[in-house]
C-alpha cells in the first residue's frame, strides 16, 4: 500500500481528484467511481487516483472504515482496455505516477481496514476485482451478474483468481466455464455479495454495518485484517508451487 510518499500524501486534501469523488466524514471515508462515459472503467489515471486515495485512508488513525460507491447505472466495467494501450484520456488529475506499479489485482487486499462496497449498478469484468476484495458488499437485490468473457474467446483467468476468494472453486469455475447470468439473490448464496437488499434498504444497512464495525477494536481488527491477508497470500503461493511440482 505504498504508492507514494509520504510528503506526497501529505497534500492529499490539496490535490485534485477527477475520476473519483472522494469524502471523509465521521471515521468513514467514502470514494465514488467517477467516469459515468466510460461505465467507471478503470484506467491508469483513475488507478493511480484509487491508489492514493486508499493508501491515505489506511494510513490515517481517525479512518475506520472505507466505503466504495458509483455513479451511473454500471458499478464498473472493469479495465479500460484501450487506455491500458495507450490512449490518453484528455482529462487529467492532480496525481502525479506511483512509485511502482498499480495493479487493480492488488489495490483492494493490502488495506489494514474494513471495506464496504455499495452496488446499485451493473458488474462486469474486472468490476469483479472489486467486489471480491472488499471486506462487505451490500448490492441491489434486482441487480443481474454474469461472467459472458468465455463467449468472446476470453477466459477470465485473473477474476477467477480473486473471485476464489469469495465464491466456492466448483461453482466458480462452472459460471466461468458457462458465462451465464444469476441474480443477487444467487449471488449472496455464493458469497459473491454479502447482503442483496432492497434499493430502499441498501443505505439502512450500510449505515448498521459500519455502526457495528466502528464499535469495536481498530487495533484488533487491523492486526486481523493483516493476518488474513498474510494467510491468503501463503495459501496462493503454496498452490503456485504445488503447480510447478506436479504440474
Amino acid at each position: 500500500m505504498n504508492y507514494y510518499r509520504e510528503d506526497q500524501v501529505a497534500k492529499f486534501s490539496k490535490e485534485i481528484f477527477f475520476f473519483i469523488k472522494i469524502e471523509e466524514k465521521n471515521k468513514v471515508f467514502e470514494i465514488t467511481l467517477n467516469r459515468t462515459s466510460k461505465k467507471n472503467a478503470i484506467h491508469p489515471q483513475m488507478l493511480n487516483e484509487l491508489a492514493f486515495a486508499l493508501q491515505y485512508a489506511d494510513k490515517n488513525k481517525n479512518i475506520r472504515v472505507l466505503v466504495l460507491r458509483a455513479k451511473g447505472d454500471v458499478f464498473c466495467s472493469g479495465l479500460d482496455l484501450s487506455a491500458m494501450h495507450g490512449k490518453i484520456d484528455k482529462h487529467k488529475s492532480s496525481i502525479g505516477k506511483p512509485s511502482k506499479e498499480v495493479l487493480l489485482v492488488n489495490l483492494w487486499t493490502g488495506l489494514s481496514k474494513p471495506s464496504m462496497a455499495i452496488v446499485q449498478g451493473n458488474v462486469y469484468a474486472g468490476g469483479y476485482l472489486l467486489l471480491a476484495c472488499c471486506t462487505y458488499v451490500v448490492a441491489d437485490n434486482s441487480l443481474k451478474f454474469s461472467l459472458p468473457e468465455t463467449r468472446r474467446g476470453i477466459f477470465p483467468m485473473q477474476v477467477m483468481g480473486v473471485l476464489m476468494r469469495v465464491i466456492p472453486p466448483r461453482v466458480l469455475l462452472d459460471w466461468c466455464i458457462r458465462g451465464y447470468e444469476i441474480d443477487a439473490q444467487k449471488a449472496e448464496q455464493w458469497g459473491l455479495v454479502s447482503m442483496a437488499v432492497k434499493k430502499d434498504d441498501i443505505e439502512f444497512q450500510a449505515n448498521k454495518w459500519i455502526k457495528e464495525v466502528i464499535a469495536n477494536s481498530p487495533k484488533a481488527i487491523s492486526l486481523g485484517m493483516q493476518a488474513y491477508s498474510s494467510i491468503v497470500d501463503v495459501r496462493k503461493r503454496s498452490k503456485i508451487r504445488s503447480s510447478k511440482v506436479y504440474g
